[in-house]
């Protein structure tokens, strides 16, 4: 695959639930205002896409509890967005003051609670194919689903040995002959003086520390068609004595300018 000069280094991973009775007030400030005027706007930051699971898909997540969510039924929307590398530093920087002007003019949604908003920095891609949609350009291609894994190094295992077996082995694995196209591994970004430490709001459950790992996997169609392989994948995970899977979860891509979903969160 050719290379070319822009690279995704860092994102905003923010997952949020609208309050009860304000589905649709809420996705509409996040897609007509604050996707924007929050983010998508701000220098550096290149991609954004929004994802949603319904009830039907909250309920394949496992397991039903632990550090990422609180509960299965939490956690009904997601944005992420790719900011480039080496500029994380620009972006977020912005991004908190824009955030606070937002506020302070009644520019916020009060009625939400994040279930948990992060920004981790890029690892590694897996691609299935030997021409791929690069991940720069995975926001944009328009995959109609996703699924997400969170992961937690043992004790005492080395980093290089949990990616180099993930690169090699895992990945590969589950990525063969199925609808996931790529598998992308992040870890958080320090909290130490980020940012996100001056948010005017909850932001949810923490990011973890090194140990942590995030996996976002594109899928061409339905994300519950490879649902079966996910759980064959965290079984492999758990039982290789480098890792657990703390939390994984699918989502659909949002229809952009619909209400679709909103009312099939609970």
């Amino acid at each position: 695959m050719q290379e070319f000069p822009v690279k995704v280094g860092s994102m905003l991973y923010t997952m949020v639930d609208p309050h009860r009775g304000q589905e649709v007030a809420y996705n509409r400030w996040y897609e007509r205002d604050h996707f924007y005027a929050g983010c998508m706007i701000g220098p550096w930051l290149f991609a954004g896409g929004r994802w949603v699971a319904p009830r039907a898909l909250k309920d394949l997540r496992f397991p039903s509890d632990g550090p990422v969510v609180t509960a299965s039924e939490v956690g009904s929307f997601l944005s992420i967005y790719w900011v480039h590398q080496d500029h994380h530093d620009e972006h977020f920087e912005w991004a908190s003051e824009q955030v606070h002007w937002l506020y302070d003019n009644d520019r916020g949604f009060a009625e939400r609670s994040h279930a948990h908003t992060a920004l981790y920095d890029y690892r590694s891609t897996v691609y299935r194919d030997p021409d791929p949609v690069p991940i720069e350009l995975a926001l944009d291609h328009g995959y109609p689903g996703m699924l997400n894994l969170f992961l937690e190094r043992a004790e005492g295992v080395a980093d290089d040995a949990l990616d180099d077996w993930l690169q090699r082995e895992a990945l590969p694995k589950l990525l063969a002959g199925t609808t996931i196209a790529c598998a992308s591994t992040w870890v958080p970004h320090p909290t130490e003086g980020s940012p996100t430490q001056n948010s005017p709001m909850d932001l949810g459950s923490p990011p973890g520390g090194p140990e942590r790992r995030l996996q976002l996997l594109f899928c061409e169609s339905d994300p519950r068609d490879a649902w079966d392989r996910i759980r064959q994948y965290a079984a492999d995970v758990d039982a290789s004595g480098l890792a657990r899977v703390l939390f994984a979860t699918p989502f659909f891509k949002t229809i952009v300018g619909t209400d679709t979903y909103t009312d099939q969160l609970w």
